[in-house]
């Protein structure tokens, strides 16, 4: 990520309303008579299936005993209401969550083994669930990388998928889908493998006009990402170090 790409990030959505966090929806999702349970469960399993998979598949387990664990892991993990035991202001949810993962790799892969996939319950679909073995696969292999640093990094790719889904489906509602897809290239990263100039052609824009979407698509997707970060940590003073903390993985 370039340093402009940290500056239209850190730049957007520091007046937005504080959403409720990740900590909200898991105390929730403990919490068996509480209304929306599902939907904290589908929030929670989503933002951290993938950063949970890459964990067991860094730490040497195929990708059917991967699959396996981590839903065990998901299924344990909220059956014993272990978030009863976390504490916001000890910091951030996802190292509590990495902390029950490693007690639970530790002491209960026996268990585990004798299990299928979490005793039958299943948070995600087959499919999204096997999602997470192709991302494996397609990042290049580090073989330095630690399975702390693969959660990590898995954790912050998927964040900025999810933000990218987001941005697409508004842009969807509003028309704009084609427009979108062409121009998603341009919104951070390298930006020199594609010619904007050939791009607004085939759009029958000029360029000036194709610069200016651009612009307003980095600038609200910097506003989602400081939203979905904002979902991450206690409270707001904390968006900007964990947007530092963010860039500083994915450059890694």
């Amino acid at each position: 990520m370039s340093s402009s790409d940290q500056g239209f990030i850190g730049a957007q959505g520091r007046r937005a309303e504080f959403p409720a966090t990740h900590w909200t929806v898991v105390l929730a999702a403990g919490d068996s008579a509480g209304p929306g349970m599902a939907e904290a469960l589908e929030e929670l399993c989503r933002a951290y299936w993938p950063p949970v998979y890459a964990f067991v598949r860094r730490q040497g387990h195929g990708p059917d005993d991967a699959l396996d664990l981590t839903q065990s892991f998901f299924a344990r993990f909220l059956e014993r209401k272990q978030v009863k035991l976390a504490d916001p202001d000890r910091g951030r949810f996802r190292s509590f969550l990495l902390s029950s993962l490693k007690s639970f790799l530790a002491n209960d892969w026996a268990r585990a083994q004798a299990e299928k996939r979490g005793g039958g319950r299943s948070f995600l679909s087959l499919d999204e669930q096997r999602e997470a073995e192709t991302h494996f696969l397609a990042e290049p292999a580090e073989p330095s990388a630690s399975p702390d640093q693969a959660f990590e990094k898995r954790w912050a790719l998927t964040l900025l998928d999810q933000v990218l889904s987001r941005l697409r489906d508004e842009s969807a509602a509003t028309g704009g889908q084609e427009h979108f897809d062409a121009l998603k290239v341009f919104m951070w990263g390298d930006q020199t493998a594609v010619s904007q100039v050939e791009t607004a052609a085939k759009l029958g824009v000029t360029p000036n006009a194709l610069g200016v979407s651009v612009h307003r698509l980095r600038r609200r997707y910097g506003e989602l990402l400081r939203e979905a970060l904002a979902r991450t940590v206690v409270g707001e003073n904390e968006i900007d170090a964990e947007l530092r903390h963010l860039i500083e993985v994915i450059g890694s």
